[in-house]
């Protein structure tokens, strides 16, 4: 009795074992999946690397601009979405990491434009009490020249992208606040001076019938065409 008793409890011993890894399978959460715009690229040692820095508009036209500038130029992002102009100082030294870039093409104004409440709610209406831009135009000025003059540190080539427009009806932002940041951005890279241009409000304009409705963002067709644009402007600062 005793040798059939130490028997089954051997089954059953071996039986929760086996069933151990099965229960972990079923628990175990499916692999998360990464925005194809945070991946690094496959480094050609031969060819310029491009850092681009922005929030999401830029991660929306990532994929577009490295497609463009295949064979042409190593195409970097921070896998994040930049945000503001505080961040980006906050930030900033860990985005240029340790490399002398050939290229940054750099954005912030959306995040610091847009209204935020009493409390820290986001995209707040900016007719309501206590509503207030996240960074002031000022600060935002200023904060642009300190960031100018960091990446100017570790980039041949610097260009500042214009911030695209505010359509009627975008929650948190009002019509009309990219081109006055837009402005004061203007002149705090004609300070530092050296710093090239993209005229990226312009271009988006163009293309305007592919941003979403009352939204800032773009169709996958409207970020398309604005990573393209991103390339031939820098292909063509590369060039020069």
């Amino acid at each position: 009795m005793t040798m059939i008793r130490l028997g089954l409890c051997l089954i059953v011993a071996l039986a929760h074992v086996v069933s151990v890894p099965a229960q972990d399978a079923a628990k175990t959460p499916a692999p998360k999946k990464v925005n194809p715009a945070f991946q690094p690229p496959e480094v050609n040692p031969k060819l310029p690397n491009v850092l681009l820095i922005g929030d999401s508009i830029s991660i929306g036209y990532m994929v577009a601009a490295r497609a463009a500038m295949q064979g042409k130029a190593n195409v970097f992002r921070p896998p994040t979405n930049c945000g503001p102009t505080t961040r980006g100082l906050d930030q900033i030294d860990q985005w240029l990491g340790d490399r002398k870039w050939d290229v940054v093409h750099w954005n912030f104004g959306l995040h610091d434009l847009k209204y935020m409440g009493p409390k820290g709610q986001n995209l707040a209406d900016p007719k309501a009490e206590g509503s207030h831009r996240q960074v002031p135009i000022d600060e935002y000025q200023s904060n642009i020249e300190t960031l100018a003059r960091r990446i100017k540190q570790q980039a041949k080539l610097v260009i500042w992208r214009e911030t695209t427009p505010v359509p009627e009806g975008a929650a948190g932002r009002v019509v009309g606040d990219s081109v006055k940041y837009n402005a004061a951005a203007a002149k705090a890279i004609a300070k530092v001076g050296g710093i090239q241009t993209d005229p990226f409000f312009a271009f988006a304009e163009s293309v305007k019938q592919h941003q979403r409705p009352a939204n800032v963002h773009y169709t996958a067709e409207g970020s398309k065409l604005l990573g393209e644009h991103v390339a031939e402007v820098i292909e063509s600062a590369l060039a020069d």
